[in-house]
């Protein structure tokens, strides 16, 4: 029971999972190349290390040779002046040092590949998860590019389908101010027919009979003609006005 309620419990968290992934691939991305960093150290550690084991082989080869040259040049010294014994040990001591000398040398030979084919390794893996990675971000980015297209595009004919329609808002509010500016329209109308103008124009015809009747009277006290004009219905000729100025005349 427990064990089935476990199996269940790790498909949801399975698909939990997945469908965060599907929805974040930017984040999934970053963190693989977050671990592909971490892996990339790792490795060159180790291989650092091997590299390090390289030159510890290198220089007991190094060293074995020097005694090899040392040993045969103090055998060969004591064969010559006779001291078989002493000559005796040298060489076998020779034999031991050519032995390991032997050993040293494979053992180099066969690190020294081994470091040159992990170092190729590590240049083609790094470069391959370069690639792939390089791939995915341009899929990402032509993703969101076309998702965003085909929104535009759903937009776009959603808009075609509601603007202009019967019952949209752009039509209301059409609607709306016509109906402000023709009731305002009417009332300007009903206050323009309510005003009283005829005290206006009775007012502007004594401002004319007026400033004639001071113009009259201004042409007589200096000696000057007024132009005939008819005298308005309902008006009477302005009296003579003493003169002020100008020559005098005969009566």
């Amino acid at each position: 029971m427990w064990r089935r309620i476990a199996t269940l419990f790790r498909g949801f968290l399975g698909l939990f999972i997945s469908g965060i992934e599907r929805a974040n691939p930017k984040a999934l991305l970053e963190a693989e190349k977050e671990n592909l960093r971490k892996q990339m150290s790792r490795f060159n550690d180790n291989l650092a290390n091997h590299a390090g084991f390289c030159e510890r082989l290198m220089r007991q080869v190094k060293n074995l040779e020097t005694q090899e040259r040392d040993l045969a040049a103090k055998a060969a010294a004591h064969l010559k002046a006779g001291n078989t014994s002493a000559a005796g040990q040298y060489a076998l001591q020779l034999r031991t040092v050519k032995e390991q000398l032997d050993e040293n040398r494979s053992q180099l030979t066969d690190a020294d590949k081994t470091y040159k084919d992990l170092e190729k390794a590590r240049e083609v893996s790094v470069t391959e998860a370069r690639a792939k990675i390089e791939k995915l971000s341009r899929m990402i980015s032509e993703t969101e590019l076309l998702e965003a297209q085909a929104e535009l595009q759903e937009m776009s004919a959603t808009m075609v389908g509601s603007i202009g329609g019967s019952g949209d808002t752009l039509n209301r509010v059409e609607q709306y101010l016509t109906e402000r500016r023709d009731k305002a329209a009417g009332r300007a109308r009903v206050a323009k027919g309510s005003v009283d103008i005829s005290g206006v124009e009775i007012k502007a015809g004594e401002q004319e009979a007026l400033g004639q009747q001071a113009l009259a009277e201004f042409a007589t006290a200096y000696g000057l003609e007024m132009p005939q004009q008819a005298t308005p219905p309902g008006q009477t000729a302005p009296p003579p006005v003493k003169r002020e100025m100008g020559p005098p005349q005969n009566n």
